[in-house]
């Protein structure tokens, strides 16, 4: 398998107002709903293509309530980051699967102290 890092890449860029801000986060929701199929195929998921659609859902929602147009093209940014990467990327399994662990065990996890991290292997 080719990795191409530019494969996706696009400018960084700075809404000008918030008509173009709404068209770029819908226009970032459909490109990520149109790869659901091909990142279950690519990472050969044990989980079906509405669940990763509706966990795609689940994350845009998560930043509705953004007032701030800055925020909003940091999110795009960071959204557009993380598409490259999983788009690219083929060892992003772990990465992903964090998405679908339920919230009380992705919560119980998460070591508390820096050694623990450490010996995890955590940032």
């Amino acid at each position: 398998m080719t990795i191409n890092a530019t494969a996706f890449a696009l400018p960084t860029r700075q809404s000008a107002n918030w008509v173009e801000a709404n068209r770029r986060v819908i226009q970032a929701y459909r490109l990520w709903q149109r790869a659901a199929p091909e990142i279950v195929k690519l990472y050969l998921l044990d989980v079906n293509v509405p669940a990763v659609r509706s966990k795609i859902r689940e994350e845009f929602e998560r930043h509705r309530h953004v007032k701030d147009i800055g925020t909003v093209d940091v999110l795009l940014m960071k959204q557009h980051m993380e598409y490259q990467e999983t788009m690219n990327y083929w060892k992003q399994l772990p990465h992903l699967m964090r998405y679908f662990r339920p919230e009380q065990e992705a919560q119980a996890h998460i070591p508390k102290s820096f050694m623990a991290n450490f010996l995890e292997g955590r940032n």
